[in-house]
């Protein structure tokens, strides 16, 4: 399909991505998305997991921890906590959030631990190894 989309990924702390590409397929509440140029425009909640996105006739990926997705007028724009390219992931800050998660799990379900803090630790740990599939993803 002819055509392009820009995509702009916003933290908090900053613009993680505003770069032009030909398809995004994105981690929806509720599944996968794929957007492609002249998509109908929505509004979607996001997931923890992996962006992909097309851009020059190859595939990249940008690990987002959940938030939202607006498309609009060929203009995708994700609004996120945390947006990080692959490179940009430290792979033992995220083993050592993955073993903390860990621990706080066991310790939580063998104490009958309070569920938001079972919640909270389920989160942490889906952050922490989504960030390090993340990190592992190779561009085609």
């Amino acid at each position: 399909m002819a055509g392009s989309l820009t995509l702009r990924v916003i933290t908090p702390e900053r613009i993680a991505f505003d770069q032009t590409v030909e398809a995004v397929r994105l981690p929806g509440a509720d599944g996968q998305l794929g957007i492609l140029p002249r998509h109908a425009n929505m509004i979607a909640a996001l997931d923890v997991g992996l962006m992909r996105y097309r851009a020059g006739g190859k595939e990249a990926a940008l690990f987002v921890s959940g938030g939202f997705c607006e498309v609009r007028d060929s203009t995708v724009r994700v609004v996120t906590e945390a947006g990080e390219r692959p490179a940009e992931i430290d792979e033992e800050r995220a083993r050592e959030a993955e073993r903390r998660a860990r621990e706080r799990l066991s310790q939580g379900r063998a104490q009958t631990g309070e569920p938001l803090d079972i919640l909270r630790a389920e989160a942490a740990l889906r952050r922490a190894l989504m960030r390090l599939r993340a990190r592992e993803f190779r561009s085609e």
